[in-house]
């Protein structure tokens, strides 16, 4: 059982990575048409209306997607009351989206908020309908067909976005494109988890997962409030350019870390909450996946800040060159994301959602205290006041997750050492290969050649001189089914 289990881990991990390298192709794609077509204003726009809708998007799932995957065992009684309860949430906000458009518009000065704000409103609704299905879908770790659904949504809005934009629709072609993956996501959810709600029981003993979801939904708001209040305050002070840019940026270079994430996480945490009752077999998994995922968060950020530049012109194009200092200062703080962020699988697997809400009250107010004092600088200020809060919280942030649980510090230090090791070594032989060719030829070929030069140096020095190869051919002999 055991044996099956690391294997449908690997083979949903190897398919979601497969399928978040996509995504991430296809947002880049998206993002590099777009940031062509439509003015960095425009962008800020949207983001000023995504800032808060995301606060909707928390509760349109009520954490009860997580208390699904998480419970041991599950009824099809629960889950349809589930169901229920998701729908009324998303109607509900939906409600709420329309309603509060005219205060957000006074909040901002901008007048076109309020429409947009009924435009994305449906959008709540399509995302509570497919909350449980894709939460069931997450329990059997089917995560090939999960991939092809997320893929099939963003190319289908995706399509949609860049027609529009194409007919100078402006900021309602990134409406659009926003609303789209939500409902073809549905449509698409329903067809192929092949489950469908009873009518809800209010008897079904579902009390327990109400409170574990409760609680990941607070928690859920309070870091999501502290991680994205910086948008809404520029957005206020500094207006729709400023955001755009720093918005863009912030886009661009929480792309690998974000794609990392939601290929490994989901299925790490589905997999380490079937194993919550085995602390040595949940030990190994914790540890591999979390080093699974530094290795290849590490060079991917740090290659991002050492080529910030001449990324923001291949990507963004000319118009956005002053992104780049934004996007290079907002490094240390994605880096910081990935070392942090995989803590929550571990917290969650083993039922300590309630210390995960305590370390985001603490987190939330000391970044939203580093964004006050950035903001007077403008989008540089507060990136830098960002990354800097973050990096004198992450210490105690690692000791407070591990504590009283079966892995230590020492194993985290162990586990990210290597990686960190090789990334710095690939980085200074990158940097110099970057100093040298500053002004001898064009953006793209040094990105390129930058790139190749810093993964083979990476790789040298992980799988050789840090003599990591069996750690990745295991890996591989898991993926193809090998004993």
């Amino acid at each position: 059982m055991m044996h099956a289990l690391k294997e449908k881990t690997i083979r949903g991990g190897a398919a979601k990575l497969v399928g978040q390298a996509l995504s991430l192709l296809l947002r880049l794609g998206t993002l590099i048409v777009l940031a062509r077509i439509i003015d960095p204003g425009d962008f800020g726009l949207v983001a000023m209306v995504t800032a808060i809708t995301g606060v909707f998007d928390i509760f349109a799932a009520g954490g009860l997607s997580t208390a699904t995957i998480q419970k041991a065992d599950v009824s099809h009684e629960q889950i349809s009351t589930l169901f229920w309860i998701n729908v009324a949430i998303g109607a509900l906000l939906a409600v709420l989206c329309v309603a509060s458009g005219p205060l957000l518009a006074a909040f901002y000065h901008e007048p076109r908020i309020a429409w947009v704000m009924v435009a994305v409103a449906p959008g709540f609704v399509f995302n509570a309908a497919s909350v449980q299905h894709l939460a069931l879908m997450q329990r059997e770790l089917r995560y090939i067909a999960i991939t092809v659904i997320e893929i099939a949504s963003q190319v289908i809005a995706a399509t949609l976005g860049i027609v529009l934009a194409l007919a100078e629709l402006g900021y309602w072609a990134l409406v659009v494109n926003a609303i789209a993956v939500p409902l073809v996501a549905t449509v698409c959810a329903w067809a192929a988890s092949g489950w469908r709600p009873g009518w809800p029981r209010p008897n079904s003993g579902i009390g327990p997962m109400l409170r574990f979801g409760s609680t990941v939904t607070l928690n859920g708001l309070v870091v999501y409030v502290g991680y994205n209040l910086e948008k809404v305050l520029l957005g206020r002070y500094w207006g729709p350019d400023a955001l755009g840019l720093y918005g863009r940026a912030f886009q661009l270079i929480n792309l690998p870390t974000s794609t990392l994430n939601g290929a490994i996480g989901g299925v790490a945490f589905a997999a380490l909450s079937r194993l919550q009752n085995d602390p040595a077999r949940f030990r190994s998994y914790f540890l591999r996946g979390y080093s699974l995922v530094l290795s290849m968060t590490i060079p991917a950020t740090l290659f991002c800040a050492l080529f910030s530049d001449d990324i923001i012109v291949i990507v963004l194009g000319p118009r956005w060159t002053d992104a780049a200092a934004i996007f290079r200062l907002l490094a240390p703080t994605i880096l910081i994301f990935g070392i942090i962020n995989p803590l929550s699988w571990l917290l969650l697997s083993i039922g300590l959602q309630e210390r995960s809400l305590k370390l985001g009250l603490v987190i939330a107010p000391l970044v939203s205290g580093a964004y006050l004092v950035g903001l007077p600088f403008g989008p540089r200020g507060v990136a830098f006041a960002y990354s800097a809060a973050l990096t004198v919280w992450l210490l105690p942030h690692v000791i407070w997750c591990l504590h009283g649980t079966v892995i230590s510090v020492h194993d985290l230090l162990l586990a990210a050492g290597r990686p960190f090791l090789s990334g710095a070594v690939a980085a200074l032989v990158a940097a110099t290969f970057a100093a040298q060719t500053a002004h001898h030829s064009l953006p793209v070929v040094r990105v390129a050649l930058g790139g190749a030069i810093m993964l083979g140096v990476y790789a040298w020095f992980l799988l050789l001189v840090m003599k990591q190869r069996s750690f990745y051919f295991d890996l591989l002999k898991g993926l193809r089914g090998a004993p």
